[in-house]
C-alpha cells in the first residue's frame, strides 16, 4: 500500500463552496414590552437573526431597526439599551465570584454606584441567589451559573433583551424558577424580550406570540394559541365511567384514539365538542371528564416536519 500525502495547496483547491443563505426574506414588527417566541428547527436562522438584531452579525441584504436604530452599526447608545444571553455562552469571569464581574460589567456599561446596588437589590431576591455572591463561578452548577448570566445582562437596565435558549441543559425545577424570574421582570420592568427555545414549556410559559421560521424564511407569524387552531382543529376528550365495565355507546362524530384502564380518548371536532362533552355527560354515568386541546409540541413538530403552515 503506498500512500500520498496531500499538500495543503492541493486540498485548498479541491474544495468545493457553496452560499448557504441563513436568513432570507423574513419581516416582522415586536412593540415595546411584548414577550415573543422565536421558533423553528435546528438550523432555521433564529440566532443568525438575534446576531444580527444585536449588531453581532452583518447581514449582507436587507435592513432592520430596533429602537430607531440600526444594530450592526453597533452605536454605544443602542449597546447601553440592548442585552443577550445565550444558553450556551458564558460572560462571567470563571475564578472570581459574581458580583466582582458585576463590578466590571457596571464600569463597562457606566452604571452609577446606587444604580448599581438597588439593581441587584432587586434581581438577587428574585432569582434566590443571595448565597452564590462570594463563591468562584468555576463552583456553580449550570443552573446556578444561569442565574448569574442573567443578572448580568440585566445589570444596566436594558429595554429589549434578546434570549437564546436560557434554559439549555437545566432540571424542570430551575427551568421553572427562571421562567417565573422572567416574567416577573417583564411585569416589572415591560422589557421586550424576544426568546429562541427548543423547549416549548419556555415559549408556552412566556410568549403569547410566536414567531416561526424554518430554513430562514418566516413560516408564521401571530398567536401561539392561533397556530394550534389552525393546524390542528379538533379536541381531545377523556372520559372515564363508573359501574358496568362495558364500553358504552359514542357519538359517531367522535373518533375513538385510545383505549387504557377503563379510559376513553376521544377526538372530535372543535365546533362539535360542546355538544359532544354535554351528550357524554347526559348519558354515561362520567367519573371523570376533561377536554383538552392537542399539545402545542405535536402541532410544532408538524411544522418543523412538514416546512409548512
Amino acid at each position: 500500500m503506498r500512500l500520498r500525502y496531500l499538500h495543503t495547496s492541493e486540498i485548498a483547491q479541491r474544495r468545493a463552496y457553496r452560499q448557504v443563505e441563513a436568513v432570507r426574506g423574513i419581516s416582522f414588527l415586536i412593540q415595546p414590552g411584548e414577550m415573543v417566541g422565536f421558533i423553528g428547527p435546528n438550523g432555521a436562522g433564529k440566532t443568525t437573526t438575534l446576531k444580527m438584531l444585536a449588531g453581532l452579525l452583518y447581514p449582507t441584504a436587507g435592513r432592520a431597526q430596533v429602537m430607531g436604530f440600526t444594530p450592526w452599526e453597533r452605536r454605544p447608545d443602542y449597546l447601553r439599551h440592548i442585552s443577550m444571553v445565550l444558553g450556551n455562552k458564558s460572560q462571567m469571569v470563571w475564578d472570581i465570584p459574581p458580583l466582582d464581574t458585576f463590578q466590571v460589567l457596571a464600569e463597562i456599561y457606566r452604571v452609577p454606584p446606587a444604580e448599581l446596588q438597588h439593581t441587584l437589590d432587586e434581581l438577587i431576591p428574585l432569582l434566590e441567589m443571595e448565597d452564590l455572591l462570594t463563591k468562584p463561578v468555576r463552583s456553580f452548577s449550570l443552573g446556578e451559573r444561569m442565574k448569574c448570566e442573567l443578572v448580568a445582562g440585566l445589570l444596566h437596565q436594558p429595554e429589549v433583551l434578546f434570549l437564546d435558549e436560557p434554559t439549555l441543559g437545566l432540571d424542570v425545577s430551575m427551568q421553572g424558577r427562571l421562567r417565573r424570574f422572567l416574567a416577573e421582570y417583564n411585569r416589572r420592568r415591560g422589557v421586550t424580550v424576544i426568546l429562541t427555545s427548543h423547549y416549548m414549556a419556555d415559549v408556552t410559559a412566556l410568549c403569547p406570540r410566536v414567531i416561526l421560521i424554518h430554513h430562514g424564511r418566516l413560516l408564521y407569524d401571530g398567536a401561539l394559541n392561533g397556530l394550534a387552531e389552525r393546524l390542528a382543529p379538533f379536541k381531545l376528550i377523556q372520559v372515564a365511567w363508573r359501574g358496568s365495565a362495558l364500553e358504552p355507546d359514542l357519538p359517531p362524530e367522535a373518533q375513538l384514539i385510545e383505549r387504557e384502564n377503563g379510559r376513553l380518548t376521544l377526538r372530535v371536532e372543535r365546533a362539535e365538542a360542546p355538544a359532544i362533552t354535554a351528550r357524554l355527560l347526559h348519558t354515561l354515568p362520567v367519573a371523570d371528564l376533561s377536554v383538552q386541546a392537542p399539545p402545542v409540541e405535536a402541532v410544532i413538530d408538524r411544522i418543523y416536519q412538514e416546512g409548512e403552515v
